[in-house]
C-alpha cells in the first residue's frame, strides 16, 4: 500500500435546486475533482496523494471545498484554474496556497 503524504477530499455534495445553502455540485466541483485527478497523474503523485470525493464538508456557500489531511488545510471557492497551483505549491513544495484557505 502506498505511503500517502496527503489525503485530499473534494466535496461533491448536491442539494435540490433552490436550496438556500447551495452546494459544491452547483459550483463546479466535478470539474475541480477532474482537474485535480489529472494534475496528480501528470505530476506522477499518485503514490503520495490520495484523492477521494465526499458528501458535504460544511461550508457550502464557499464551495467548491477541498480539505487536505493530515495538515487539516481547508480550501474554499476552488476552481479548475487553481489546481495547478495547489498541486505544485502544496503537494510538491509543501506550502499551502494561502489565498484559497477557508477563512476561520
Amino acid at each position: 500500500m502506498p505511503d500517502w503524504k496527503h489525503h485530499v477530499f473534494v466535496c461533491t455534495n448536491k442539494r435540490p435546486p433552490g436550496h438556500p445553502k447551495g452546494s459544491c455540485a452547483d459550483r463546479g466541483c466535478t470539474d475541480v475533482r477532474n482537474a485535480l485527478a489529472e494534475a496528480i497523474d501528470e505530476q506522477e503523485l499518485f503514490e503520495t496523494v490520495k484523492l477521494n470525493t465526499t458528501d458535504c464538508l460544511g461550508p457550502c456557500r464557499q464551495g467548491p471545498t477541498i480539505v487536505v489531511y493530515p495538515e487539516n488545510v481547508w480550501y474554499a471557492g476552488v476552481q479548475p484554474g487553481d489546481i495547478a497551483e495547489i498541486v505544485q505549491s502544496h503537494f510538491v513544495e509543501g506550502r499551502p496556497v494561502t489565498r484559497l484557505i477557508l477563512p476561520s
